[in-house]
């Protein structure tokens, strides 16, 4: 349905039920610029509980009492710390992919952003940064508990909607007032609340001749450029949104060197760093050549889905190198492996039947 379309039925069913020209006029008014941003109209709590399919009443008690409805743990880092995960109870999860999809999505986020866009994967924040003479990388402090909920309103304002609801879907996709690092709306809130920053960097980076991408927290810049000054400008824009740089992860690498793009080696062809790689050649040695659960006996691994842990790192390693012939045959292994596993499993059920 069109606007024009709309505009007719509602204007038509708005005065059956007794709304008076200038309440429609008003509506009208305010559907329009939701319309022209392509995003769902939503007047008040009621119409938002009808089209995300849960009560009113359900909706006001998971924008109040929002610490409820998620579960929290920790996972463990790279460097050994934990990070808080918060993440959502199925119901309002279920909503906040609504909103992700409905409303997040509908809205345009910076070209230098990324991370978390539909069907782009890491490789296109990789390929600007190959063969050039520094490599310069920073890493923001606490990103999403950086981000308030005062900021993801605006955003829903600035889509169009009303203060109330703006207030209603803010309080939704936050957790006692910050972005929740679980919810599967935050990565692309934290894109939006990004975006003029985005800009305010690339367009110095532009005047430099320097290359920019941001990957969630990873900012990268690359080519020949004075990293004292072009730090100075980031920390600038950055702090404007309350951001810090993690200064102990700020890194500068020349062409004699390694470069690094978010864990990837990027100075001729992109590549995982050897370590990582080197890890896993170990371990599907030892498991091809004892077997799995051998493996994971003698090295005390408890976790459970160990085969699935592994496969998924070899096809991070393929997704960087699509044709590295030796981790495509530890790939099909795998593949074969789980396989084997579920027969097994199946003849098992049978057997205690």
């Amino acid at each position: 349905m069109d606007f024009a379309q709309y505009k007719e039925t509602f204007a038509e069913e708005a005065t059956k039920v007794g709304y008076s020209n200038q309440n429609i006029n008003h509506c009208l008014d305010y559907a329009e610029v939701l319309f022209l941003n392509n995003v769902p109209v939503i007047y008040d709590s009621s119409h938002l509980s009808l089209l995300v399919g849960y009560k009113k009443e359900y909706l006001k008690k998971a924008a109040l009492y929002t610490k409820y409805f998620y579960r929290n743990f920790e996972i463990t880092k790279k460097n050994g710390k934990k990070r808080a995960i918060s993440e959502p109870l199925p119901s309002l999860k279920e909503i906040q992919h609504w909103i992700l999809k409905n409303i997040l999505y509908k809205t345009p986020i910076s070209p230098f952003a990324k991370a978390y866009k539909p069907h782009v994967t890491i490789l296109e924040n990789l390929r600007f940064h190959k063969n050039q003479l520094k490599v310069f990388t920073l890493d923001l402090v606490d990103f999403f508990p950086s981000i308030k909920i005062e900021s993801v309103e605006q955003i829903f304002l600035g889509i169009g909607y009303s203060k109330s609801i703006s207030n209603l879907l803010s309080q939704l996709c936050t957790k006692d007032g910050f972005l929740p690092q679980g919810a599967p709306t935050s990565p692309y809130l934290s894109n939006l609340i990004f975006k003029e920053t985005d800009e305010a960097i690339s367009e110095y980076c532009k005047q430099h001749k320097i290359r920019y991408t941001r990957y969630a927290d990873d900012l990268s810049f690359s080519g020949n450029f004075d990293e004292k000054k072009l730090l100075q400008k980031v920390t600038e824009n950055i702090q404007k949104i309350g951001f810090k740089i993690n200064v102990e992860k700020t890194k500068l690498m020349r062409q004699n060197m390694r470069q690094t793009v978010t864990g990837i080696v990027v100075n001729d062809k992109p590549q995982v760093v050897f370590h990582k790689r080197n890890k896993l050649r170990q371990a599907m040695y030892y498991i091809m050549k004892f077997g799995i659960d051998e493996h994971r006996e003698y090295k005390e691994i408890d976790q459970v889905h160990f085969l699935e842990h592994l496969l998924g790192k070899i096809n991070f390693v393929l997704q960087i190198n699509p044709k590295d012939y030796e981790f495509i045959r530890y790939k099909s292994f795998l593949l074969d492996l789980k396989e084997k596993q579920k027969a097994r499993m199946i003849k098992t059920e049978l057997l205690l039947m």
